[in-house]
């Protein structure tokens, strides 16, 4: 039996989605996903550009209501309570220019109960990140390091991460997607990370979620999809998508 099913086995669903479906106008961006994913595993959402990863990571953060089914976090349908113990890390940047980094830290500190200053300090130093440097004069990768920081430093029960690699030099991206599991306690947090970014995210992955045209394509272990189909899960993305 694998780690997979030994958790769902247990219980402790955190994430519970029926027949959610999203559109926007003629596009049909989440088509019908019915999901359980349990609290303290790390999950791969993976597929093409317009699979709908994107959508459906805003869906179980709050950003955006379903048009029908249902998402509920913890057991509690997405409001105030579920917001606060939902870490989102959009691809899209938001931080503010004239903001230093170590501003950007005090601000979003200030936003959400479960922040971690330990965490966020040693995030900052293992990421390079210079404190008296304002937003507007790092450079794209740099800014995606402190998206990454400040959304691993909170004490969330669920972080969602939509291409949290996206701008970072390849040479960068093992060390960086190592250092996501560092302050990863099992068993206490769920992290779903969207990537098309496979190769160099997989070795962290427990379950491995494909979209394609808004639907589940494959809904599987780790451990299982490279035992099936002797293959790592990079190469299997690319013969799903081919």
């Amino acid at each position: 039996m694998t780690r997979g099913e030994l958790k769902t086995m247990s219980g402790n669903m955190l994430v519970q989605t029926q027949h959610v479906v999203k559109r926007f106008g003629r596009i049909q961006a989440v088509n019908g996903i019915t999901v359980e994913i349990p609290k303290g595993i790390v999950v791969g959402l993976v597929g093409p550009n317009g699979s709908g990863k994107s959508t459906f990571l805003k869906l179980l953060a709050g950003v955006l209501r379903p048009d029908s089914g249902s998402v509920r976090i913890n057991g509690l349908p997405i409001g105030l309570e579920t917001k606060a113990r939902v870490a989102y890390q959009p691809e899209i940047d938001h931080l503010y220019d004239w903001m230093t980094v170590q501003q950007v830290l005090h601000f979003t500190a200030g936003l959400v109960p479960d922040w971690r200053w330990e965490r966020a300090n040693e995030l900052t130093d293992f990421l390079n990140l210079e404190k008296t440097v304002k937003v507007r004069h790092l450079s794209k990768g740099m800014r995606a390091r402190l998206k990454l920081a400040v959304t691993m430093s909170r004490d969330a029960d669920l972080f969602l991460l939509d291409e949290p690699l996206s701008g970072i030099d390849p040479p960068s991206r093992i060390r960086i997607v190592k250092s996501l599991i560092g302050g990863y306690e099992s068993g206490r947090h769920t992290l779903i990370l969207s990537t098309h970014e496979v190769a160099e995210t997989e070795g962290i992955f427990e379950r491995v979620i494909f979209l394609e045209q808004g639907q589940i394509r494959v809904d599987e272990d780790a451990e299982t999809l490279r035992s099936q189909y002797g293959s790592s899960i990079q190469g299997l993305f690319e013969e799903v998508y081919q």
